[in-house]
């Protein structure tokens, strides 16, 4: 960010959050102030630093990764400390979840960066990937199932909002509370049910380095599909007959394979997120995609625009889990979000330091 921008910035008089999401695959940070019922992006980072590499294999993070993860975080740790911000919070996810020496290489990034790292819970990943996902609720919907994609596990929500009036679904939603126990309590006025949700093991880099013997293409797609689909049998729904009709039912995807297959679809040659955020996706659509990708080879797949050398292991494993639960799943459309645990993060923050009230009201 040029000192111009960053200026500004300390200027504006608004206070600045942050969110950082360490997850299996990369490390991602955002710094942003309030905009109305939105925010705008001051500064980001996201580097891809494999700390889940080994992982499946060994449970242990390993001393590479954690070496990759350190140099990231300490980037991070500067544009915290440059920009001033007075609010943050910064998670990791499954990877340290998993690994044996997760809280271990929490005391390390304190000791060695001097940032407080939080270990999140599967049912906050879920919760913060709703309230991420919010902005693109249909208004007609009254059962929607998020789906968000991530290095070390998939996270699935599925709710009922037709307790819930149209102008309180998204503070509803941001006020949403997960448990652990998945107990529902009574469904109180202008509140959302948790019909069900899930934490599935299995993301996109688990999942393919539990296939990671089989060198066929095709046949290591279906395995990886069905494994999936395996994991998910007992959350199939039992969706009223009015659900299903209507738009009354919405499928949200959020992960980086979601935006890259809306990405291919669309055949942009570089990533325009302006273009997927928010793109519907037919079934069909998504087949044909997945097919492509399968057509072309892992080679193809490592050339081929918004894929690349970085994601092309990963989008065909990412590309069974999506078609997985398309197959499980009672809807033609797919709502793509090019957002995450990131905005999920900055939207709680907000909410909870009143920010957005004030500019409501």
């Amino acid at each position: 960010m040029r000192r111009k921008q960053v200026a500004r910035a300390k200027k504006s008089g608004d206070p600045l959050f942050a969110a950082l999401d360490l997850g299996t695959n990369s490390c991602r940070m955002l710094i942003a102030r309030p905009d109305g019922c939105e925010f705008k992006v001051v500064d980001a980072f996201s580097k891809p630093v494999h700390l889940g590499a080994g992982l499946e294999q060994y449970g242990t993070l390993a001393p590479s990764a954690i070496k990759r993860t350190l140099n990231a975080l300490r980037v991070c740790g500067k544009k915290l400390k440059h920009h001033g911000v007075q609010h943050s919070r910064l998670v990791a996810t499954e990877a340290c979840r998993r690994a044996r020496n997760g809280q271990s290489f929490i005391n390390l990034v304190k000791r060695e960066t001097g940032l407080d790292l939080e270990i999140i819970q599967a049912s906050e990943e879920a919760r913060l990937a709703v309230v991420s996902c919010a902005p693109h609720l249909g208004d007609a919907v009254d059962q929607l199932l998020i789906v968000d994609i991530g290095g070390g596990s998939t996270e699935l929500v599925w709710l009922d909002l037709s307790n819930v009036s149209l102008c309180d679904r998204a503070t509803a939603l941001v006020r949403l509370e997960l448990s652990e126990n998945k107990l529902q309590t009574a469904l109180a006025e202008n509140c959302v049910k948790v019909v069900d949700w899930k934490s599935v093991p299995m993301g996109v880099a688990t999942l393919k380095d539990m296939f990671a013997d089989v060198d066929d293409d095709c046949a290591k797609f279906a395995l990886m599909s069905c494994a999936f689909e395996e994991q998910i049998a007992e959350f199939q729904p039992e969706l009223p007959s009015t659900a299903t009709g209507d738009n009354r039912f919405q499928i949200i995807g959020t992960s980086g394979t979601v935006t890259t297959v809306a990405a291919s679809h669309l055949g942009l040659s570089r990533y325009e997120r302006c273009k997927v955020d928010g793109l519907s996706m037919c079934k069909n659509e998504i087949e044909t995609v997945v097919q492509r990708y399968l057509s072309i080879g892992p080679e193809g797949r490592r050339k081929a625009p918004c894929i690349g050398s970085d994601r092309h292991e990963l989008i065909m494993s990412g590309s069974a889990i999506l078609q997985a639960i398309l197959r499980v799943w009672p809807s033609g459309q797919l709502t793509v979000a090019d957002r995450g645990l990131r905005e999920g993060l900055l939207y709680s923050q907000m909410a909870a330091a009143g920010v957005w009230k004030a500019r409501q009201n």
